[in-house]
């Protein structure tokens, strides 16, 4: 009686990967917190993404300041909506390190 190896078979790695979530909004970018947030949005609540953070759970993660403020806040991509630039006002980036 011949014995012959068994074969083992190779476990198939799955097709389908999870791309990483990417940045709605970039450093400089003015945004504001949706309405129904809690806080009333106004004109005056504008605020500028300082740094791009990794996803907290599921959802991405920003630093932003506004002008008014001494310090930064931490919020979420769902809590944004981007605001559209004004041409000829300058972004934050530019009015902290100036043009070019």
């Amino acid at each position: 009686m011949t014995v012959l190896p068994l074969k083992v078979g190779l476990r198939a790695e799955p097709t389908s990967r999870r791309e990483a979530p990417t940045h709605l909004f970039v450093v400089g970018q003015a945004v504001r917190f949706k309405s129904g947030f809690g806080l009333k949005a106004g004109p005056t609540e504008v605020y500028h993404v300082t740094r791009t953070l990794p996803p907290r759970g599921n959802s991405l993660q920003y630093r932003i300041r506004n002008d008014e403020e001494r310090h930064e806040r931490v919020t979420s991509q769902d809590d944004l909506e981007g605001i559209p630039s004004v041409h000829g006002e300058a972004s934050l980036m530019e009015r902290t390190f100036g043009h070019g």
